[in-house]
């Protein structure tokens, strides 16, 4: 689908121009600087004022070509990762190494003793990782593969299974997994609704960019971790398939949709709402990042943060709500425009575009990697700035899909297994 279409249904809401080293005056040779040059351009150019009166927006461009992206991290496979594969088994031991095996180890032996006394036999690291590859496989089976059809039998099932644990021991691991200390967790759960699984989150959250460095182009969005059952901060996403389910905040890859940074929504803190919510969390989640592009939607877009990224060495990309004020009204007048038409708006590091794809139907970007007015030459005349949007914007919507297609997701009333079962799916 061409998301621009998807954003039209919510529409109410590095060359220099010139480098000219002298300026002529009379029979007088007078230097000018690179500021004072600047001045008398904009002097002649046409300008449009932002509707809180702060940005002084104008018709043309000032440079001649698109900023240019110079990554800080040698994209791909990171040095660490690629010393440590040698196999699936060795690349599943990255994703999930001895200390996060530990944590689950620790808290559900804890648990099984707890409930059960001296009659509980402990889990060992063998028996958890064969649990856990039985969960991979359960979700193999699960998505209908033509080619696993053969590997069952009406009468006996199918055979691993049985032969890799019996199913009162695969119930019982299910029924006492956990992945925190239960005699502590009021206590954090009172500054952390995440208590129950803060601590194995962490640690993965860790490991990921560790293992693969994105190309020049990032994705920021929101991903829904179906679940129905409670939880203090399970959210309602209409747009979503699952609607119900807990939000995670996700920095992709845009070509491979690698999960690079990852950050859990727990909802509001004392019953306050977050301000600025949007550009606190692309911040968090592009720590560490320089020379790239981030592509975002219009919840996370606005003036203040692309100007904050800049600052990073960060361009960015995104549609922009209506009501932004730093949007100049000539770009909101677009009810008489004809369809396929499109009007700009620049400073000296931004550009802003209204583009009508069809009658009645606007959409705004802001970009800060677009420094031109450039448009295709396709009969949709789309400008440069949305199709480089497009081309990037679904990196977390593939993750979706890649997730859903082999879920280790099961029926449960806890939600920390349903967020751990996803961190198994991510991983994969």
């Amino acid at each position: 689908m061409d998301f621009i279409e998807v954003a039209e249904s919510f529409s109410d809401e590095d060359e220099e121009v010139s480098e000219i080293g002298d300026y002529e005056s009379g029979d007088e040779e007078i230097e000018v600087s690179d500021d004072d040059l600047e001045e008398i351009i904009l002097e002649d150019l046409p300008e449009y004022l932002s509707r809180d009166k702060t940005i002084q927006w104008y018709e043309h461009p000032f440079r001649h070509s698109r900023r240019s992206t110079n990554p800080s991290l040698q994209p791909g496979i990171t040095p660490y990762a690629a010393s440590r594969i040698s196999d699936i088994q060795s690349s599943f031991d990255l994703f999930l190494p001895p200390q996060l095996e530990t944590i689950i180890l620790r808290n559900t032996n804890r648990e099984g003793r707890r409930v059960l006394g001296a009659t509980f036999k402990d889990i060992d690291t063998p028996t958890l990782r064969a649990y856990i590859g039985l969960l991979i496989l359960a979700g193999v089976y699960r998505s209908n593969n033509e080619a696993t059809e053969s590997l069952w039998d009406a009468e006996i099932g199918r055979p691993i299974f049985r032969a890799v644990m019996s199913n009162k021991t695969f119930k019982k691991i299910s029924r006492f997994i956990r992945f925190d200390d239960r005699s502590t967790r009021s206590s954090r759960r009172e500054t952390d609704k995440f208590a129950p699984i803060r601590e194995l989150w962490d640690s993965w959250v860790d490991i990921l960019p560790k293992l693969y460095n994105p190309q020049k182009n990032i994705t920021i969005d929101e991903q829904l971790v179906p679940f129905r059952g409670r939880c203090p901060f399970r959210q309602y996403m209409p747009m979503k398939p699952a609607k119900y389910g807990m939000k995670n905040w996700v920095a992709c890859d845009s070509g491979t949709s690698y999960v690079w940074n990852i950050q859990p929504y727990t909802g509001r803190i004392n019953n306050t709402p977050e301000r600025n919510q949007g550009m606190r969390v692309v911040q968090d989640l592009t720590a560490g990042l320089k020379g790239y592009n981030i592509t975002v939607d219009n919840f996370f877009t606005s003036y203040e943060l692309a100007q904050k990224l800049l600052k990073r060495g960060i361009t960015s990309v995104g549609t922009i709500r209506k009501n932004k004020p730093s949007i100049p009204r000539v770009l909101l007048e677009s009810k008489k425009w004809p369809a396929q038409s499109s009007k700009f708006a620049f400073t000296k590091d931004t550009t802003l575009v209204t583009y009508v794809p069809k009658k009645n139907r606007s959409v705004i970007l802001q970009s800060t990697l677009h420094t031109t007015n450039s448009i295709n030459n396709k009969e949709n005349k789309k400008p440069l700035i949305i199709e480089d949007y497009n081309a990037s914007k679904g990196a977390v919507d593939t993750l979706d899909k890649l997730v859903a297609c082999y879920s280790t997701k099961r029926k449960t009333k806890r939600w920390p297994v349903a967020v751990f079962c996803n961190i198994i799916d991510i991983s994969c």
